[in-house]
């Protein structure tokens, strides 16, 4: 099996309350916030090294995480900044925040390295011709969906990979030990 990194999660929350964006970004000084631009805030964090895109609604997005942990941990301190700015500001709401909310993991991405020179040339005509696109005049890596587990594969020359789509880690090493079973039985690894 290749070794594989998580490189990014993307995993989203719902607070249940409405958020004032404006009154947030003015309290927060890692905020961005330009309505006309873009309809949620901006949240930037140093540690852990994430981004967190909230919106009026109360939903919640967070990107860049390494792992799930790194996700839900910054998800509990954006909820804590909130609830501290909504005891300072409506404490008659700060009920309404939940403790704790769910987490939902929409996207992992990870890389690796399958340690060996590809032909994907061969891989595009020996693979299964409707999981597999390669145009390589417009990207030069095979990219390669498979059914089960639900993730797409992107497969370069110099054998390396990056996998996306998976909602858990194991999926990903799933997907992985599948394309390389796969290369196998066509002689390319």
């Amino acid at each position: 099996m290749a070794e594989t990194k998580v490189v990014n999660i993307v995993a989203s929350a719902s607070i249940g309350v409405t958020l004032d964006l404006n009154e947030i970004s003015e309290k927060f000084a890692e905020a961005e916030y330009d309505k006309n631009r873009f309809p949620g805030l901006i949240y930037r964090m140093k540690k852990p090294k994430v981004a967190i895109l909230l919106f009026t609604s109360g939903k919640l997005v967070c990107t860049g995480a390494k792992s799930i942990e790194q996700t839900k941990e910054a998800i509990n301190i954006i909820l804590e900044r909130i609830k501290a700015l909504f005891a300072e500001k409506h404490p008659d709401e700060l009920g309404d925040i939940p403790k704790d909310v769910p987490v939902e993991i929409q996207n992992i991405v990870a890389t690796g390295d399958l340690n060996t020179i590809l032909n994907l040339n061969k891989a595009a005509v020996y693979l299964s011709f409707e999981k597999v696109e390669y145009e390589p005049e417009q990207f030069p890596g095979l990219v390669y969906r498979l059914d089960e587990p639900k993730v797409v594969a992107l497969l370069f020359g110099s054998g390396k990979v990056v996998c996306t789509g998976a909602k858990n880690t194991k999926d990903i090493n799933i997907a992985v030990d599948i394309i390389i079973d796969e290369l196998k039985g066509i002689g390319l690894i």
